[in-house]
């Protein structure tokens, strides 16, 4: 849960960081905050989904 929340967090100030940057370097940097974000979101609903299952 908590790496979920953390990747979250990085995904959302990468993306507001390569917001302000110029050229191939922003797109970068938004592409890797996309897949924080993602990853950070997946990994939530799976602690959700593993939760389920044990009960």
């Amino acid at each position: 849960m908590i790496i979920g929340i953390l990747l979250i967090v990085l995904g959302v100030i990468g993306l507001a960081m390569g917001m302000i940057m110029f050229g191939d370097i922003g797109i970068a940097c938004i592409v890797g905050a996309l897949a924080a974000l993602l990853s950070g979101i997946e990994f939530i609903l799976m602690n959700r989904r593993i939760k389920k299952l044990k009960q």
